[in-house]
């Protein structure tokens, strides 16, 4: 999907994907891909700098794990972060909704 497309869309996306439990960083990006089918495919450029504004704005926490081969830092949902997924998810119904609304609604002729 176009990288314009989502824009401004990043935040939820992310918590949405974290909703489902701990991710490490490339997971993210992973997960987001497969329940997509691939119409959502960020960079890690995008992907990195954002978890770490949603961790200083208290949304989500990390931690290491170390029991993989090499070490990553995982990255879970706090309260806070389940609130905003939830006031996210409310404001997208509310946006295609109106979308829809513009997108579906029949075309008349003009003269």
């Amino acid at each position: 999907m176009d990288a314009q497309r989502i824009k401004g869309h990043v935040d939820a996306l992310l918590l949405a994907t974290l909703s489902h439990g701990p991710l490490h960083g490339y997971g993210v990006i992973t997960e987001m891909r497969a329940r997509t089918d691939g119409a959502v495919d960020l960079p890690e450029g995008t992907v990195y700098p954002a978890l770490h504004k949603l961790e200083r704005a208290g949304l989500i926490a990390s931690a290491w794990d170390e029991t993989a081969a090499r070490r990553r830092r995982t990255y879970t949902l706090t309260d806070a972060g389940h609130a905003a997924l939830a006031s996210e998810r409310a404001s997208w119904r509310r946006f295609s909704r109106g979308i829809d609304g513009l997108l579906a609604f029949p075309t008349e002729a003009r003269a």
